[in-house]
């Protein structure tokens, strides 16, 4: 796994901070005295969309694994985060039609709740395959979090009942794992090559009744915002929203969205490459991700897609989409690619309210 060393401040979200607190006081603990210890003020963290620098919570991993002693910390804390922890990816989440949505939603996301670490998932045979991979140094501990929340982010969505085929840590193995089992059910094992969860595909790939389409768009609009707001410095976001706004007008060049990000092409490529990544794959994992939106709009037409992402030709765009769904796109729109592209969004009581939540983030 490469390690990428930051050029910026890398930052997380402050709801993070306030679960540690309540996971602190669960734990038999001053929370609050145990925040300020680290440096943070309850009364002054901020709001939803407030960030902190991730070198702050470094401190306080040590304050509350100090004042615990419990090397399993970060696997309880998982259980201490709220649903709107996760900024509007949390709405997202929740409103995905499949765990193979959600994993993607994470994916692309990420960066909303912190940029200090990024995912790879994919299909691998019968199985799909979620890879956390920091991007810089984080304690081990954090790891474990993110791994409890990906788990409880799944049984909330297929049921309590459910587990990965494994799961796979850099880690070094704990001194004692019973809440580590107890927690997360599901054979383990330490000091792996990779932080990998392995999950059975028909499970992954199963429709759910609680997708909402509709409030998930809705909730990836708003995190691209977000992401916009906060990442102006990240250069590969950027491009990502340039794209957005360019390809119902056609595919732009690399030397057209270097020219409205103000800087030279040969600039945009080393940037993109210090970030790993291309401007040729933004582009189609751009497409790719605003197709999937477009398509769980039942009056949306292939046609219609292929203009708006700015393809050539409808058999241009249906090759493309073969080639990252396996599917064609009425293959996709008839199977289990959405629960709710033939028929209005069923939304229940709840989704109502967090519409309306959304609209006013």
């Amino acid at each position: 796994m490469r390690t990428l060393t930051p050029t910026h401040q890398n930052s997380i979200l402050v709801t993070w901070v306030k679960a540690f607190g309540r996971a602190l006081d669960a734990a038999g603990c001053d929370g609050s005295a145990l925040l300020a210890e680290a440096g943070f003020d309850l009364s002054h963290l901020g709001g939803p969309d407030a960030r902190c620098p991730l070198t702050k919570t470094g401190r306080l991993w040590q304050v509350a694994l100090g004042a615990t002693g419990d090397e399993a910390f970060g696997v309880k804390l998982a259980s201490y985060f709220t649903h709107t922890a996760f900024h509007a990816l949390g709405y997202g989440l929740s409103a995905s039609s499949t765990l193979k949505e959600a994993f993607e939603r994470v994916q692309h996301y990420s960066s909303v709740v912190s940029d200090a670490v990024g995912y790879r998932f994919h299909r691998c045979g019968a199985e799909y395959h979620f890879y956390i991979e920091p991007r810089t140094e984080v304690p081990i501990e954090s790891i474990d979090a993110l791994v409890g929340t990906h788990l409880r982010m799944c049984r909330s969505l297929i049921g309590r009942e459910f587990s990965p085929l494994s799961i796979e840590l850099r880690r070094p193995r704990p001194a004692v794992i019973d809440d580590f089992e107890r927690l997360w059910r599901a054979p383990l094992r330490f000091n792996a090559e990779h932080n990998r969860l392995r999950f059975d595909a028909a499970s992954i790939e199963r429709v759910l009744d609680s997708g909402n389409p509709e409030l998930a768009r809705l909730s990836d609009a708003v995190s691209a915002r977000y992401l916009a707001r906060i990442e102006r410095h990240n250069v590969e976001a950027r491009v990502r929203t340039v794209l957005t706004q360019r390809l119902p007008h056609g595919e732009p060049t690399q030397e057209e969205v270097a020219e409205l990000l103000n800087v030279s092409a040969r600039t945009l490529q080393r940037k993109l490459g210090d970030s790993g990544t291309t401007f040729r794959k933004i582009v189609d994992e751009t497409r790719h991700a605003e197709a999937l939106a477009h398509f769980s709009m039942p009056q949306m037409s292939v046609n219609e897609v292929t203009h708006l992402l700015g393809f050539s030709c409808s058999s241009s765009f249906t090759r493309a989409f073969r080639r990252w769904t396996g599917l064609s796109p009425s293959e996709w729109r008839a199977g289990s690619g959405s629960r709710s592209l033939h028929a209005p969004a069923r939304r229940s009581p709840g989704s109502v309210n967090q519409h309306a939540d959304l609209q006013r983030r």
